[in-house]
């Protein structure tokens, strides 16, 4: 009689627990990341009154006769199934669509969370401003003038630098790419200026030097007379003061040669070579590169006096090819593409985060610079994390060690800016888990006070 009054009471216990986290889940329903909680029951132990005998030859087996002894609650999972994603518009907010954690610090200790409402501090730090607990990933590092983001290195805060300024950068390359109208004329002697400008393709674009300083890059190809498929180019830099810039043009080097070079054609229209004014000629083949130098105005001068001059690569293609290369055909003349490398001081104004989690940096002079990376962790039981309260996990020890790297990699989920992981609690379900844990509240009630009324008849046999 006892047993049954235990039983009862263990379905009041068990049932209560399970009801917590049932509101637990609702209470949760719009929080940012949640992950809903599930309680597993299983029976307790059973007290055996006699027990199996095996056939025999006389008379078959007999089962066991066992009287459970009430239930207990086998587990409190967490449901780690993607939430739903809400589109919020802010640049720091971050969602991520399939598995993975944020990793957080505060101080030495590290936090796991699917909450990416982030935000900036006064010192430029990506945080989590409810708790002020930093986001870690992998800050860019400036390794011979190229930005290198080191994955394989330990995390570190992350700081965007809003307002923070680049130095400014030199050109190094331009990409020249134009069409030489096959049907110009050629320009003879005693000929007129103006028969001289329709014969002439002429271009001009901005380069800069150390200074950040803006200067004009004029290209101009004229017909060499007496030839079918070669064109004479004349390069200055400002041509407004081209004597005190003093360009010169070469194959592999600039000294003592002048600022012209000689464009030759195949009879398809394509470059096949190129021949500066040393008489110094391009291979049969391959990427042609010439080297461009002009004197900085305002620069200090060498140790010998000289003036200082700066070199960059003027990349005319490929030979044999049409793809971003000086071509000739009876086309009118045009520039089809034009890249440099070089831009003024400028103050980051925004950044970005793709779905790799790299922040680009966007700034006032049109340069774009990353500036970092955000890490993501995995582990092998993601259901072993314990909970830590703000939206955040710690690492336990049936969850295994956190392995951290850049999304997409072992399993791990993509990034998306602009938006926040919703809760996973489907609030029908937890209704209708509601109503079965209340059913089976009110059974566990009903069973002690049955089990009470029979306690009270057994009582009331003697008056």
């Amino acid at each position: 009689m006892m047993r049954s009054l235990f039983a009862g009471v263990s379905g009041l216990q068990n049932h209560q627990t399970r009801m917590d986290v049932i509101g637990n889940n609702i209470s949760n329903v719009n929080t940012t990341g949640f992950k809903r909680g599930r309680v597993n029951f299983q029976d307790m132990l059973s007290q055996q009154m006699s027990g199996a005998a095996r056939p025999t030859d006389e008379l078959g087996g007999v089962n066991p006769k066992e009287v459970g002894l009430g239930m207990m609650i086998a587990s409190i999972d967490t449901i780690h199934t993607q939430g739903s994603l809400q589109t919020t518009g802010v640049q720091t907010d971050i969602a991520i669509q399939g598995n993975g954690f944020f990793v957080l610090k505060s101080g030495e200790k590290s936090f796991y969370t699917r909450a990416g409402n982030f935000g900036l501090d006064n010192e430029g730090t990506l945080v989590n401003p409810a708790n002020g607990m930093r986001v870690q990933g992998w800050m860019a590092q400036d390794i011979g003038g190229e930005l290198i983001l080191n994955t394989s290195g330990q995390v570190e805060d992350l700081i965007i630098p809003v307002g923070g300024k680049i130095e400014a950068r030199a050109t190094t390359n331009v990409n020249y790419a134009c069409n030489l109208d096959k049907r110009l004329p050629e320009i003879t002697e005693g000929a007129s200026e103006a028969d001289v400008r329709k014969a002439t393709w002429e271009t001009e674009f901005q380069v800069y030097d150390s200074f950040g300083q803006e200067h004009t890059l004029n290209v101009s190809f004229t017909r060499v007379p007496g030839t079918n498929n070669q064109w004479q180019a004349t390069v200055n830099v400002d041509p407004t003061t081209a004597e005190e810039a003093a360009t010169r043009v070469g194959l592999g080097t600039t000294d003592g040669t002048e600022n012209t070079f000689v464009v030759s054609f195949d009879n398809n229209g394509m470059l096949s070579a190129v021949t500066d004014s040393a008489g110094n000629a391009t291979a049969p083949e391959g990427l042609i590169a010439l080297q461009v130098s002009y004197n900085v105005a305002g620069a200090n001068p060498g140790e010998d006096g000289a003036p200082t001059r700066q070199t960059f690569n003027l990349n005319l293609g490929e030979i044999g090819s049409v793809r971003n290369t000086v071509t000739q055909f009876s086309e009118k003349s045009s520039t089809k593409a034009y890249e440099q490398d070089g831009y003024t001081m400028g103050y980051l104004e925004n950044f970005k985060i793709d779905q790799s989690g790299i922040i680009t940096g966007v700034y006032s002079n049109g340069a774009n610079r990353t500036l970092g990376q955000i890490a993501m962790a995995n582990f092998a039981n993601q259901g072993g994390l314990e909970k830590a309260g703000e939206n955040t996990y710690v690492q336990s020890n049936n969850s295994g060690i956190a392995n951290i790297s850049e999304s997409g990699v072992a399993g791990k989920g993509k990034m998306i800016a602009g938006a926040l992981e919703m809760s996973n609690v489907d609030l029908t379900e937890q209704f209708t888990d509601m109503i079965i844990t209340q059913r089976g509240f009110q059974a566990s009630s009903k069973t002690i006070q049955t089990s009470d009324t029979m306690l009270d008849t057994v009582l009331n046999l003697k008056r």
